[in-house]
């Protein structure tokens, strides 16, 4: 089984990259979490994989991190959770706040994941709660609060009525114009600013 990949990063996209190495290119898909932690394209990188086998397809997936890693595996052991949604829910969650929801059981919080619903947060608390809280974090959690205020703002904009996407759309932005830490409040205000208009 292909346990890693170390060369040349040819190609990226926030979903898939292409990886060189040796001269042989290796077609990798990737969270949201992988891709921002990715350098240029021409750059060495490193990436840790997993190889899904199906009937028709040998499918790779890369993660910056092995926390990153272990999280995907834990997510497939989840019945109802396939490689596509484990990949879905690490684009839309920091790896360390993932964990934090799942070992401390908010569901609310899983549900504001897109792609993730009741009964799958529920089914993600009680199959991987003690499983997951062997495994530590790959960075303290505070250095993520953001992601947590994100997650929260896209809970509110969403139970306001407003669409999934374009929520987490206008959060993007409201994140972007940031220059320091957002309170709750002050990312809710301005993402609402850019949906709604001034």
């Amino acid at each position: 089984m292909i346990a890693s990949l170390h060369g040349i990063l040819t190609t990226k996209s926030p979903t898939e990259v292409l990886i060189e190495v040796d001269g042989v290119g290796y077609a990798v898909h990737i969270p949201l979490s992988t891709f921002e932690k990715l350098s240029d394209v021409g750059s060495r990188v490193h990436l840790f994989t997993y190889l899904h086998v199906r009937e028709d397809a040998l499918v790779l997936y890369g993660f910056a991190t092995e926390f990153e890693r272990m999280l995907f595996k834990l997510l497939l052991s989840v019945n109802g959770i396939g490689p596509k949604i484990a990949q879905g829910i690490l684009s839309g969650i920091a790896p360390d706040q993932l964990h934090h929801y799942i070992t401390s059981g908010n569901v609310s919080a899983l549900t504001s994941i897109p792609g993730v619903g009741r009964k799958t947060a529920e089914r993600m608390i009680v199959e991987l709660r003690e499983k997951i809280a062997k495994i530590v974090p790959a960075a303290p959690l505070e250095q993520n609060k953001h992601e947590e205020i994100r997650a929260e703002a896209l809970l509110a904009l969403t139970t306001l009525g407003y669409q999934r996407s374009a929520a987490e759309k206008a959060l993007r932005q409201a994140l972007a114009d940031q220059d320091g830490p957002p309170t709750l409040e002050e990312l809710i205000k301005k993402a609402l600013r850019t949906m709604t208009g001034p």
